[in-house]
C-alpha cells in the first residue's frame, strides 16, 4: 500500500505523570521532545494530556506546523457525566485543541442507561461541532461483548445521523481503545482485528481510530488497509522509521 503513513498517526503521549515516575519537568520535555519529533515526521496529530494543550497549541503555531493537536475528556473512565465533559470541552478548545477524544460512559451503558449516553454523545458533539472542532468517541472495547460493541456503535452513529448535517460526520469517529483499561488475565484491552471488523462493519458513514496497542507498521498498514483513517500509538517514531527504512531498502 503505497501511503504515506505518518499522515494517519496520532502520535501519543497520555501516561498520567503519577503513573510515570517522572518530574513534571521530564514530563513536559517528553511532550515537547514529541511536538518537535511530530514536526520534523509530519505526524498528522499529538494527542497529550489536556494540561499541555495551550502550550503544546502555541509551539506548534510558533513553528508554523500543521500538525494538529488533540486531548482527551473525561479520561480515561468516561464516567464524570455530561456537566464534567462539556467543562472539559470548553477549556481544551479555549487552549486550541483541534480534536477531542471523548470516552463514552461505556459502564453506564452497560447498565442499560441508553438516554443518558445519547444524550452525552448529542450535547458534546453540538459543542465540538460547532467549534468546527474533530470529535472521536473511545468505546472502550475490552470492556465490552461483541454485541455491546456493535451497540455501542450504532448508538453514537444513530445520534449523529439523526441531529447532525452529513457534512459533519466525517468529523466524527468511534475510537477503540484508552489503553489504560485492565483486563482481567492480561488479555488485550486495545485494537484487535475482531473489534476494529466489528466497528468498521458498524460505524459507517462515521470513520474508525484503531488504538491501544498497536506498535508496528504492519499492524498499522492492516487497520487502514480495512479503512481505519486514523491509528492512535505511543509507537509513531517506530512505525515511520519502519516505512522510512522500507522504502530505503527498495532503492
Amino acid at each position: 500500500m503505497n501511503i504515506k503513513i505518518e499522515s494517519f498517526l496520532d502520535a501519543t503521549y497520555l501516561k498520567p505523570i503519577e503513573l510515570s515516575g517522572l518530574s513534571v519537568k521530564e514530563d513536559e520535555r517528553n511532550v515537547f521532545d514529541l511536538l518537535n519529533e511530530a514536526m520534523t515526521k509530519k505526524y498528522k496529530l499529538v494527542m497529550i494530556r489536556p494540561e499541555y494543550v495551550e502550550k503544546a497549541k502555541s509551539f506548534l503555531i510558533s513553528n508554523r506546523s500543521n500538525v494538529l493537536v488533540g486531548t482527551v475528556i473525561d479520561f480515561p473512565k468516561g464516567s464524570g457525566g455530561l456537566e464534567t465533559k462539556l467543562i472539559e470541552v470548553e477549556k481544551a478548545i479555549e487552549n486550541g485543541a483541534d480534536d477531542l477524544d471523548f470516552v463514552i460512559d461505556y459502564e453506564g451503558f452497560k447498565r442499560g442507561e441508553i438516554e443518558k449516553v445519547q444524550n452525552e454523545v448529542k450535547e458534546c458533539n453540538a459543542l465540538c461541532l460547532k467549534h468546527h472542532k474533530t470529535v472521536k468517541w473511545i468505546i472502550e472495547t475490552a470492556a465490552l461483548t461483541d454485541k455491546e460493541i456493535i451497540q455501542l456503535t450504532v448508538l453514537i452513529k444513530n445520534i449523529v445521523i439523526r441531529f447532525f448535517d452529513e457534512a459533519d460526520y466525517s468529523k466524527v469517529f468511534i475510537k477503540s481503545s484508552t489503553g489504560f483499561f485492565k483486563t482481567k488475565n492480561n488479555l488485550l484491552n486495545g485494537a484487535n482485528p475482531h473489534v476494529i471488523t466489528l466497528m468498521l462493519e458498524n460505524a459507517t458513514p462515521l470513520f474508525v481510530k484503531a488504538s491501544g496497542g498497536i506498535k508496528t507498521l504492519e499492524e498499522a498498514l492492516f487497520y487502514i488497509s480495512k479503512g481505519v483513517k486514523r491509528i492512535g500509538t505511543s509507537s509513531a517514531k517506530e512505525i515511520v522509521k519502519s516505512q522510512e527504512e522500507s522504502i530505503k531498502s527498495i532503492y
